[in-house]
């Protein structure tokens, strides 16, 4: 099995080292990092905290270096992901290609230019510390399931959730993948632009009274718009905001909207609390905290 991932940052550096572990699986990189991308090919790309790992991967910044493959796994930040899949299309010909991304949309991005997409979801976290380096700050489950307009093969997506898993990063593999997708959407909008405007890791937002109120004002829209669209979420996200918080979780993970702020970088704040209004809008539930909030942040772009 060849994968390739689209995308190297701290997400796609789990999914690549981990999976180079397996010798049953040929692991291929695409980054516009040149420095990252020579750095895993002197020195392999390594993961250390949750998880001390060294993969060889094959990286390039070149998309016509890359070989036909299997499977493919966009872990770009949602704003790239038109132009990464666009580059890298052609190696997926013949294979299926998963977006384990943050947000809605991706997997309609992803749509407009391969056969067959794969809609994921993923819980690890982390951060780049250097080229080559990055940190693995969250463990966590993925889930993977055929998206429907332009489903993969539901045998195909077992066979790479097997792969995952058997690398270090727990997969499952379900027939509607739609509700862990908003399940982490609407965690992610509730709680990482809080952090982000406040400076705060996600333990200590929830350890402010007021600003956990304010979190859980936000998962109650979030959760009107998924039920609008007959979404079964299964475990409730308040419930994956209060585990996150412990100490041995992610009490001091500073979310990836918080490390994009510190970096003046733009935020993904389009694909998440964007994503739920442009949602709410279509099935006529109200969202203005979430408009609010994504008007925020967008004001705190602009002021760069």
């Amino acid at each position: 099995m060849r994968v390739c991932l689209v995308g190297c940052g701290a997400v796609g550096s789990l999914f690549a080292a981990n999976l180079a572990q397996l010798d049953d699986v040929e692991v291929w990189a695409y980054d516009l990092a040149q420095e990252h991308v020579d750095a895993i090919n002197r020195d392999g790309l390594r993961l250390s905290g949750a998880g001390d790992v060294v993969g060889r991967v094959r990286a390039t910044s070149i998309p016509r270096s890359l070989p036909p493959c299997d499977f493919g796994i966009v872990a770009t930040k949602a704003m790239h992901t038109s132009a990464a899949i666009a580059a890298t299309a052609h190696v997926f010909a013949e294979g299926c290609v998963a977006s384990v991304q943050n947000g809605v949309g991706n997997e309609e991005a992803i749509a407009e230019h391969v056969e067959r997409v794969i809609r994921g979801t993923t819980f690890p976290a982390g951060k780049l510390l250097e080229p080559g380096h990055a940190q693995w700050d969250v463990r966590g489950d993925t889930t993977l399931g055929p998206f429907e307009p332009r489903p993969a093969p539901l045998q195909e997506i077992e066979r790479l959730a097997d792969a995952c898993s058997r690398g270090g990063m727990p997969t499952d593999a379900v027939a509607d993948a739609r509700g862990p997708q908003w399940r982490k959407l609407i965690f992610n909008a509730a709680t990482n632009p809080v952090g982000a405007l406040t400076g705060l890791t996600h333990g200590r937002v929830c350890e402010q009274a007021d600003l956990r109120r304010f979190v859980t004002a936000l998962v109650d829209e979030g959760k009107a718009v998924a039920a609008a669209q007959r979404i079964e979420l299964g475990e409730d996200p308040e419930d994956l905001i209060d585990h996150a918080a412990k100490p041995a979780v992610a009490y001091d993970h500073k979310a990836s909207m918080l490390q994009d702020v510190e970096a003046r970088r733009a935020t993904e704040i389009d694909y998440l609390n964007g994503g739920i209004v442009r949602f709410g809008d279509e099935h006529r539930v109200p969202t203005p905290l979430n408009r609010a909030i994504w008007a925020l942040v967008k004001g705190l772009e602009q002021s760069w």
